[in-house]
């Protein structure tokens, strides 16, 4: 896994310069800057793993498969994973290819499926695409939405890991006031890796219900889908 060690412009995250990516599509036409996410993980993390390590190695790992998924539009840019084998499922939800994800909304409306009544439903993934999610989430979290892995299980070729991500709600969601207190998702997942380190198979596990309730302390009545279009949001 040594081509996780980060870039020259990531220490977190590869696969954003030099001559592999001189013909990469960037989705704002030039690749992200992660500075502010990266001053809120150290600042907010609660492990830190060895350099080298098998736990630096999985998180930087998802750090970049994030970063593809998220600024990368055109899928053959990826190169963290197989984008001809990957499937991606949450929660045992049904495996989505990469173009199922992009159909649906992008990687927020992805991880947000519910079969929640429509009218019980604080964020409705089927009302939003991927501008508008990216919008609301980027709304909310001004500082970013930062990633650590607390645990890992197994190491590749099946990567089993427990991960934590947090923001803080500095900005408004879906009619909520902003609070400015943590909001995080713990969950697990499991990556599965080719001989090349490229992921193959993805697997999310985490309680979107506790979620979500992080954003309501404000103490606003719940935004039911007939106000919802009204507001877009790793």
């Amino acid at each position: 896994m040594d081509q996780y060690k980060g870039s020259d412009v990531d220490k977190y995250r590869s696969f954003m310069s030099g001559e592999g990516e001189k013909n990469t599509k960037w989705k704002l036409g030039v690749p992200p800057n992660y500075d502010a996410i990266n001053e809120l993980f150290e600042e907010g993390r609660t492990k830190i793993w060895a350099a080298g390590s098998l736990g630096e190695q999985v998180q930087n790992l998802v750090k970049t498969w994030e970063m593809e998924l998220v600024h990368k539009p055109n899928s053959q840019d990826h190169k963290s994973v197989d984008v001809t084998k990957l499937t991606i499922s949450v929660n045992g939800r049904k495996p989505l290819k990469m173009e199922d994800v992009g159909k649906i909304g992008g990687g927020y409306n992805m991880f947000l499926q519910t079969s929640l009544p429509e009218d019980l439903r604080l964020y409705n993934p089927s009302d939003e695409t991927g501008d508008t999610s990216h919008d609301i989430f980027t709304t909310t979290f001004t500082r970013g939405f930062a990633l650590e892995v607390l645990e890992v299980y197994s190491g590749p070729p099946v990567i089993a890991y427990k991960f934590r991500h947090w923001g803080y709600m500095e900005g408004p969601f879906k009619g909520q006031p902003p609070t400015g207190e943590i909001v995080e998702m713990i969950g697990v997942s499991t990556f599965e890796l080719d001989e090349q380190f490229k992921i193959v198979k993805i697997q999310f596990f985490y309680d979107r219900g506790e979620f979500l309730a992080g954003f309501i302390k404000g103490g606003s009545t719940v935004t039911t889908t007939q106000d919802s279009s009204r507001c877009p949001f790793s």
